[in-house]
């Protein structure tokens, strides 16, 4: 994925990929749920969030609800980053399972989601 993130002119690393692909995906979140999500320690995402919030690719906002707490949400360029990243990701996707006709692929789909349930219920 990072490769195809470069040859693209995307300058962005996998993990920073998926925290973008996540907020887009599900919305505002939380830094912990966000790490979490992502399954980086509370420093390294911190130092991931520092680098795209310089490249004003998101931005931190206080909670509605705790106002210790902040919201990671992406900005207008944030989107259009993820919206320049989704044809990447499409076609790593594609070309990873390639060998495998729509049956399986969604077969596959089933048991890595139901492995990573079972593993984040450890």
């Amino acid at each position: 994925m990072e490769a195809e993130l470069q040859s693209s002119g995307i300058g962005l690393r996998f993990t920073q990929f998926l925290i973008l692909k996540r907020l887009a995906l599900i919305g505002p979140m939380s830094a912990s749920e966000l790490a979490r999500s992502v399954e980086l320690d509370g420093g390294a995402m911190t130092r991931q969030l520092d680098q795209l919030e310089g490249k004003g690719l998101l931005r931190r906002q206080p909670h509605e609800q705790d106002r210790r707490a902040l919201r990671i949400e992406l900005t207008d360029a944030g989107q259009a980053m993820w919206e320049q990243m989704t044809p990447c990701n499409e076609y790593v996707l594609d070309a990873a399972q390639k060998a495998l006709d729509p049956t399986e692929r969604e077969q596959l789909r089933d048991y890595l989601e139901r492995v990573l349930l079972a593993l984040r219920d450890m």
